[in-house]
């Protein structure tokens, strides 16, 4: 029961989110201009993906050269990149985006939040610090989300069981990108982020997955980027860390 609650907790900080950028739209038209930016990069990337996606399977598959239904199997197999490529583009649009503007959300979140920032070094300097963190995120995500990729493809369990799996692990780790502001403005490093998440997991989960869903709308996530970086400020100050103290070290997750 407890579980369920913090998870429409975590579903509420999001719609809070939304509220906060309805009311000071200043704000949010900030906020959309490195949103816009992303969007107009996966964009382009995806549809170089879907034009070459044959030739891509063609390239991958030499070994079907000889086989009479070759051309229905790298067919299959040019759908599947595309899907993927549509599945990774959802999952690392947050990134990317706060990666690209980050001064530009690094501001609306303090804001959100009430707090300065507490390491006060230009944004180029702390660029790849961000970049990295990133990479490794990105990293547990296709450690996750390759396998499931797979599980896709079995009858039945594939096409019930998997996406919501997928949904969970998309949503969560929207969740430890977008937070990472605001946690930290709080002194946390990365491995102190992933523990705190954990043992918030349902919270977690609830805003992100709910993230995740609207980023899965065309365009809706550039609208949506303020709103959700301005939720995750919220679900910060409100629920995870309300003090700017950071936990003790815990192990990498």
């Amino acid at each position: 029961m407890r579980s369920l609650r913090d998870f429409t907790s975590g579903v509420g900080f999001f719609l809070q989110g939304w509220g906060w950028v309805a009311k000071n739209g200043r704000w949010w038209a900030f906020g959309l201009i490195p949103a816009l930016i992303a969007f107009a990069v996966y964009v382009v990337a995806l549809i170089l993906l879907g034009t070459n996606a044959l030739d891509l399977a063609e390239l991958l598959t030499p070994f079907a050269d000889t086989w009479s239904w070759r051309d229905l199997f790298r067919t299959v197999l040019a759908v599947a990149l595309v899907l993927g490529g549509l599945a990774v583009a959802v999952v690392t649009f947050a990134a990317i985006t706060l990666v690209i503007g980050e001064p530009f959300y690094e501001r609306l979140s303090a804001e959100v939040d009430g707090l300065k920032a507490a390491d006060e070094q230009p944004w180029w300097r702390t660029l790849p610090r961000s970049i990295r963190d990133s990479l490794v995120t990105l990293f547990y995500v296709l450690l996750f989300t390759v396998p499931l990729f797979f599980l896709g493809f079995i009858p039945v369990f594939g096409q019930t069981v998997v996406p919501v799996l997928g949904a969970a692990v998309s949503g969560f780790f929207l969740t430890v990108e977008l937070t990472t502001l605001a946690l930290e403005r709080r002194g946390m490093t990365r491995k102190q982020r992933f523990a705190l998440l954990r043992r918030n997991k349902a919270a977690a989960l609830g805003f992100g997955v709910a993230v995740f869903l609207l980023f899965l709308v065309p365009f809706v996530a550039v609208i949506a980027m303020p709103a959700a970086v301005a939720g995750a400020a919220l679900l910060v100050r409100t629920h995870l860390s309300p003090s700017p103290t950071p936990d003790p070290p815990t192990a990498h997750p």
